[in-house]
């Protein structure tokens, strides 16, 4: 009887070791197992381009219609001087300095060839025919193009009329800001900055003042 009781045991003893086993097995290969691959590291994204134009920087392109119906684009002008001119014709300060010749005698003295002049008119109210009008009463050689949704005088942060910008032949900004530093007419003798920048550019050298306050009034942009 003890023999039987103890072969009965070492068989039932054979019997529970067989699972252990087979678990001791399954968690040898569940270890063994090559982990998950980690998800590739990403490249960090691009730093996007300055929305709004920042003296230094490139200046912010656009494509926008004349009163003609012509398109300009500031890409095509690259190897150029380009001096933008944000104006609106029913503001004082813009008839003193065309009643004055500022803006008309400044471009007439800059060669075809190195420098462009563009008037940019961002008011929401702004028509074709009126902007043609201005050219013919003040015999403007350069066109008036229309921003009537304000896009680029955003992008440009221009907030009077008017605000003068000069960019270079590689497509940056120079200068920001006035025309000059005599917002009320009383100088004889002012010191017209954009003048200044274009003729720095001409000579290849740098630009003194590169931005200014810019004085006027303020432009007429949709919401204002």
């Amino acid at each position: 009887m003890r023999q039987t009781t103890l072969i009965l045991a070492l068989a039932l003893g054979a019997g529970c070791d067989e699972p252990a086993a087979e678990e001791s097995a399954q968690t040898a290969t569940e270890t063994t197992e090559a982990p998950e691959a980690e998800p590739e590291a990403q490249e960090p994204a691009a730093a996007e381009p300055t929305l709004t134009a920042t003296v230094g920087e490139p200046a912010p392109s656009f494509t926008l219609t004349d009163q003609a119906g012509n398109e300009h684009s500031l890409a095509d002008l690259r190897g150029k001087i380009v001096v933008l001119e944000w104006i609106n014709p029913q503001c004082p300060y813009v008839q003193r300095h065309y009643g004055a010749g500022t803006m008309t005698g400044l471009d007439g003295e800059f060669p075809d060839d190195e420098v462009t002049w563009l008037a940019i008119d961002s008011s929401h109210f702004v028509e074709a025919a009126d902007a043609e009008a201005w050219r013919q009463e003040h015999e403007i050689a350069y066109p008036i193009l229309l921003d009537n949704s304000g896009e680029v005088g955003h992008a440009y942060d221009a907030t009077t009329t008017p605000n003068m910008f000069v960019i270079d032949g590689e497509g940056v900004l120079r200068y920001s800001g006035a025309i000059d530093d005599d917002p009320r007419g009383r100088n004889d003798s002012p010191t017209n900055y954009v003048n200044q920048a274009v003729q720095a550019l001409r000579n290849g050298d740098p630009v003194e003042t590169a931005q200014t306050e810019p004085y006027g009034c303020s432009v007429k942009y949709g919401n204002s």
